[in-house]
């Protein structure tokens, strides 16, 4: 089940927020949605990320399978060189570079989908209409919850509070 709090300003829903994490929601439970961008002080809507250390990893991992393909290509076809080394990484450096890149871009694109939520398999939840000006608060919390969480959203400042739907 959803709840949505329509809160005038940012310090109101910084507040709401600060309330429910401290009646242990999480941050997947919470979604801020506005008309403009609402930047948050640290530690209100915190979500860390892992794209950087995802990226880095990409970038190995493709290097890593360049490099074994590169060296399985040349050592699979006898070739007379005429003394010259088989494998040379001065001369497949562009390769390495290119593959390199290509895995740190397709981790990264791959990470970001993940972490935007487009990659969940669980049903959308209902995106609230928000008017001009306002800052609307999602809530994710269970039926049971509803009084607490609409107390504790009117308690913060909410201009109003309405339920969304139920997630099934």
């Amino acid at each position: 089940m959803y709840l949505a709090g329509d809160f005038h300003a940012m310090e109101p829903a910084a507040a709401a927020i600060m309330e429910l994490k401290a009646n242990a929601f999480d941050t997947d439970d919470l979604a801020v949605f506005s008309d403009e961008p609402v930047e948050f002080p640290r530690g209100v809507l915190d979500r860390p990320s892992h794209m950087s250390l995802a990226s880095v990893l990409g970038g190995i991992t493709f290097l890593l399978l360049a490099t074994g393909f590169v060296y399985f290509t040349q050592h699979n076809y006898p070739l007379v060189t005429g003394g010259m080394p088989l494998f040379s990484f001065w001369a497949t450096g562009v390769i390495f570079y290119e593959m390199t890149m290509l895995g740190a871009i397709v981790a990264t694109f791959v990470w970001f989908l993940k972490e935007s939520g487009v990659l969940r398999r669980r049903s959308p939840a209902p995106t609230p209409k928000v008017e001009p000006g306002w800052i609307c608060l999602r809530v994710r919390c269970a039926a049971e919850q509803v009084a607490e969480v609409t107390h504790w959203l009117n308690r913060a400042g909410a201009a109003s509070v309405k339920k969304l739907g139920e997630n099934g």
